[in-house]
Formats: structure tokens, C-alpha cells, sequence
């Protein structure tokens, strides 16, 4: 990374962005002792691993995450504020669902203040909860697919837009700590074309279950 790249990255000292066009109203963001949404998304991302989310009781441990910041060309609130990336601009530690090349739903959290722009990419989860059901869904016996990759999570999980905008600590979700601490490496994200060196990819070491492997662990 760059210089010029990293000083454009940096968090500290950017200047929150307007919440204009976002139509989710919440009266208090989801609060957890085991992880502050409110912080950088770089954080958040690495402190998410390890830890366990679940929709209506079926998922499993979270192995691998990417970040994404208003500040971030990479990122899909870098223009601002639209219908689609609305639930960026909201509270911390809520749901943001979008479809991805018009085929598959990601899910990612949102973190940093309201009106920000800011959360983190659930990119790979090893499967602990309802494995039998998440089998169904994605017609694979295969553990190791089950979730590996976004689009495998939200099918496995059963996440849909309808997911969208809602808090984390919503009745049929949860999010659970980790039962000891991770170790976790970063590396570049993966499948995008900007930003391409920032190692805002985090990844449980060791985890037969990525999306992809890390090139150089770090």
C-alpha cells in the first residue's frame, strides 16, 4: 500500500457523513459487552472473527470478514447515501443485505456512527448450528461449503432483503461470543477493483473453511 493510499484510508479525523435518504428509523443501535459496532470497521471486522451468528438458530462461528468504509473507494457508500446502501448510513450493529452481480444475497454488519457509511462483510462462517438445514438449502453434504463465501451464507442461513435494516439483537438473530480468543491474520480483500491493497480481509487462522485462502498471512 501506498503512502498516498494509506494517509486516503485512514479513519481518524474523516468527517461523518450526511444520513440523507436513509428512511430506517431506529430509537437505540444494539449494544454488546463483547464488541463495540461504533468503532472502526477494520476493528470490528477482526474482532468479529471467532465469534457466533445465527438466524433463527442455524449458522455457525464467523472465520472471515471484510471491511468497508465511506472512506474507501472499494466500499458501496464511497458516493454517498442511495436506496440500496441506506442501511450504511444507519445505526451501528445493524443487518445490511444486497444482492451481489443480481444472483446472490451478501450480508454484512453495520458499524461507525450514524451517518457514517461504514460496516463489515460476512464472508465465511464454519457451520455449528442447524447444519442439517443449512445441507437442504444449499443441496451439499459438504461442510466446507456450506458457507464458505458470502452468497453460500446467506443461502445456507436463509437470508434475504427482507433481513435488511434490522438490529442484530432482533428476536430470531443472535450473536454470540467467542468461546476463546482467535487468531486471526488479514490480507487484501478479494473481487474488487479499487482499494485492492488495503488488508482489510480478516480470516481465523488455520480455518478449513474460508471462502478462499490468505496469500500471506499477516
Amino acid at each position: 500500500m501506498t503512502a498516498g493510499t494509506r494517509q486516503g484510508l485512514r479513519l481518524a479525523g474523516f468527517v461523518a457523513a450526511p444520513a440523507a435518504g436513509n428512511n430506517h428509523k431506529k430509537t437505540m443501535a444494539p449494544a454488546f459487552s463483547f464488541i463495540d459496532f461504533s468503532q472502526n470497521a477494520d476493528l470490528v471486522a477482526r474482532q468479529l472473527i471467532g465469534t457466533t451468528f445465527l438466524v433463527d438458530g442455524v449458522g455457525g462461528i464467523i472465520v472471515e470478514t471484510e471491511a468497508y468504509d465511506r472512506t474507501d473507494p472499494a466500499s458501496h457508500s464511497y458516493a454517498g447515501p442511495t436506496p440500496r446502501n441506506a442501511v450504511m448510513f444507519d445505526e451501528p450493529a445493524c443487518i445490511y443485505v444486497y444482492r451481489s452481480y443480481g444472483i446472490h444475497w451478501c450480508v454484512n454488519f453495520t458499524c461507525r456512527e450514524k451517518g457514517h457509511g461504514a460496516a463489515v462483510l460476512i464472508r465465511a462462517i464454519e457451520p455449528t448450528h442447524g447444519i442439517h438445514t443449512m445441507q437442504a438449502r444449499r443441496k451439499t453434504e459438504n461442510p466446507r461449503l456450506l458457507c464458505a463465501g458470502p452468497g453460500r451464507i446467506c443461502q445456507a442461513l436463509g437470508i434475504t432483503r427482507e433481513l435488511n435494516g434490522l438490529p442484530l439483537d432482533a428476536p430470531h438473530l443472535s450473536l454470540l461470543p467467542a468461546s476463546h480468543p482467535a487468531k486471526v491474520i488479514a490480507g487484501p480483500r478479494i473481487g474488487i477493483s479499487k482499494a485492492v491493497d488495503v488488508p482489510w480481509r480478516f480470516g481465523l487462522a488455520g480455518s478449513p473453511y474460508l471462502s478462499k485462502p490468505f496469500k500471506k498471512a499477516t
